[in-house]
């Protein structure tokens, strides 16, 4: 019984400890949330009106393969300068949203950057349900 209560007790230590180490750091979620802002941003403005086709036009196969091309690299380049690499933010960011409040802590001390978050689409940002690539 004695070592049924050490084994449990000692698991309940690792569990607690692993749950504190997943709790995203305060640097990370500045790192993510500005890189998401700048991404969300960037893409916004890449799809702006909607006229790279004409209204109502779908692009080629061979445009979409160019766009997609040309969104990678402004995705890479943009990323570089939060010191992500694409896989790493592909990897951990949804780790990082995860933890809600400290994505709200940190933009509830930084307003403007609370404005431009909450400005960008919901659906397309990796927030409200989405199915998307979580940008």
């Amino acid at each position: 019984m004695k070592l049924v209560c050490t084994v449990l007790a000692a698991l309940v230590g690792i569990f607690s400890i692993l749950e504190i180490g997943l709790a995203a750091e305060p640097a990370e979620v500045e790192q993510f949330v500005n890189a998401r802002i700048e991404i969300g941003e960037m893409m916004m403005n890449y799809f702006r009106g909607g006229e790279r086709f004409g209204e109502g036009q779908r692009p080629s196969p061979e445009q979409m393969k160019a766009m997609g091309n040309e969104i990678q690299t402004r995705l890479v380049t943009l990323l570089s300068k939060h010191g992500l690499t694409l896989e790493e933010y592909r990897g951990r960011s949804k780790e990082i949203f995860a933890d809600d409040a400290a994505v709200k802590r940190y933009l509830a001390e930084h307003p403007d950057l609370k404005r431009r978050y909450e400005a960008l689409p919901l659906d397309r940002m990796g927030r409200g349900g989405s199915t998307g690539r979580g940008y």
